[in-house]
């Protein structure tokens, strides 16, 4: 876990940019998609009174502030929902009600852990695992991480004996 730390104090300190600092860090270890801020950008400008950055979208200000954590904007949550049917082939329907939105993927991981667990409840994480995994389950939620060992030689699968090793490790 230090390691995954000290990784992004290097990249805070020399980033990568292709033409500017070629000989930069990299970060690898976010799970965060900049590819589509071209498409984003495009559908703002195409949608300006969804964005509250715009005169047009200011008259909304109050319901996209209010409604910007975990109930997420009624058009949003029904896109969401649309687009999870169209994926599963519209053989189902999602309620877009009951669709909770998150800041992101730490915000959900915690929001999981305290609605799923108590303080001093474990969870049997299969490795190898997102090292953030630790801050997003446990700091705030008092949720135990108990790694359950995958191993390379079966493709890393989550078999029934690591399942019972891992549980019999834990308290």
């Amino acid at each position: 876990m230090i390691a995954y730390f000290d990784g992004w104090k290097a990249y805070a300190n020399d980033p990568f940019h292709h033409t500017e600092n070629p000989h930069g860090v990299i970060q690898m270890g976010l799970a965060e998609n900049q590819l589509c801020f071209d498409l984003i950008q495009e559908w703002v400008v195409n949608n300006p009174k969804a964005s509250i950055c715009t005169a047009e979208g200011a008259e909304d200000f109050k319901d996209i502030a209010i409604f910007q954590d975990y109930h997420g904007l009624p058009e949003f949550r029904q896109a969401v929902a649309r687009f999870m049917e169209k994926v599963r082939g519209d053989r189902v329907t999602f309620d877009p009600d009951r669709i909770v939105m998150s800041g992101g993927a730490t915000g959900a991981h915690e929001m999981l852990a305290f609605c799923l667990a108590d303080p001093g409840d474990a969870f049997l994480v299969p490795t190898p695992y997102y090292p953030g995994f630790d801050r997003d389950l446990r700091w705030r939620t008092g949720v135990q991480l108990f790694p359950v060992v995958c191993e390379s030689c079966n493709d890393f699968k989550v078999t029934r004996k690591a399942l019972e090793a891992a549980y019999e490790k834990a308290p």
